[in-house]
């Protein structure tokens, strides 16, 4: 599985994006060719811990191994699913597409109690909210469309900023482009620039900061 993602900063700030979301897309939702049909899928408190290896440097081969545990904003942290998940390398120059494995575990302290004790070291927490609406995109020309499942998320990130994410998984290497390119839509039709695109992750921005 591959995780196609393209990141950039709220412009001006989640209030105007959720706007044009809601509207359907634009600046001024006139352009009818571009406009969005996205569904709120509902908001989100996400906590990613994630870890350094003992036996090689995540920052140097570009891979990140988190725990995220994520609940609704009005429920006990008690009450959070947790994953594990591994991230690879980026794929390209373009965005943030990597492959990506991911499943659920029963227990987000028994896993980090089992990865702690295997030598892996919790390296920093990233908390953040985030709004979720899903749609669908069809990319291509008519010798060959593609439709692809997209989910925006406007990400509210403690320390770090807003920023809007576009995203969607596939399969195939052969779909990374296309893909791509319909995320690169979908910003265009909320009035983002996909030059504007941010591939530092948000434990690399939190770092920063």
């Amino acid at each position: 599985m591959y995780e196609v993602e393209v990141k950039v900063p709220a412009d001006p700030d989640l209030a105007a994006v959720r706007e044009r979301l809601e509207r359907g897309g634009g600046s001024d939702g006139e352009d009818e060719a571009r406009r969005l049909e996205a569904e709120r899928a509902g908001t989100v408190v996400q906590e990613d811990t994630y870890y350094d290896a003992p036996h090689r440097s995540f920052p140097e081969t570009d891979e990140a191994l988190r725990i995220r545990r994520e609940s609704r904003p009005d429920a006990d942290q008690t009450d959070a699913e947790s994953r594990i998940t591994y991230k690879g390398p980026l794929l390209d120059d373009e965005s943030k597409s990597r492959e990506e494995i991911e499943t659920g575990v029963a227990d987000g302290e028994k896993m980090d109690a089992v990865l702690t004790n295997l030598g892996f070291a919790p390296a920093a927490t990233v908390r953040k909210e985030r709004e979720h609406y899903t749609l669908e995109r069809t990319v291509g020309d008519d010798g060959d469309r593609r439709a692809y499942t997209y989910t925006i998320t406007l990400d509210a990130v403690d320390d770090v900023g807003e920023y809007v994410e576009v995203e969607t998984d596939v399969e195939r290497e052969a779909d990374l482009e296309p893909a791509r390119e319909g995320a690169y839509a979908v910003l265009e039709s909320l009035a983002l620039d996909p030059a504007d695109q941010i591939r530092t992750s948000y434990l690399g921005l939190l770092l920063e900061s």
